[in-house]
């Protein structure tokens, strides 16, 4: 299925203008352009999407655990359905991972945090600092 079947393409021209157009787009604004943008154009727009996710869980959303879980989680499945030959894919990943099992160890969800322990350790990583992880990334 063509993914621009049912995009609003002023909307998509929006997004970008607004992305292109401005180095201070509130956090809240990148994300909801970038959630448009990797619809249409997901090998650009994913990675980006994930790493404004994070940013968007931690510096909006550190005082409601659930929501930046949300968001983490969303950041997480944005760094999965990126293509498999994306240079940088696999250490975003195991960022998003990371950051989304640190909020689970967090927020008391020990089981959870536990599997995705697991996951890191089955690409080869362990927990670390996630914050670190996601700024050591080109894509900002």
């Amino acid at each position: 299925m063509n993914h621009t079947a049912n995009t609003d393409h002023d909307a998509v021209l929006r997004a970008r203008v607004a992305l292109l157009g401005s180095g201070t787009l509130p956090l809240r604004q990148q994300v909801a352009a970038y959630r448009l943008l990797a619809e249409v154009t997901p090998l650009a727009y994913l990675p980006r999407l994930s790493i404004a996710l994070y940013d968007y869980s931690r510096q909006e959303f550190a005082h409601d655990p659930r929501i930046a879980l949300a968001l983490r989680a969303e950041s997480l499945d944005a760094a999965r359905r990126m293509h498999a030959l994306e240079p940088e894919r696999l250490e975003l990943l195991v960022a998003a991972l990371d950051a989304y099992r640190e909020l689970l160890d967090t927020t008391g969800d020990t089981e959870a945090a536990e599997a995705a322990t697991g996951e890191l350790a089955s690409l080869g990583h362990r927990p670390g600092l996630p914050d670190q992880r996601f700024h050591r990334l080109a894509y900002h």
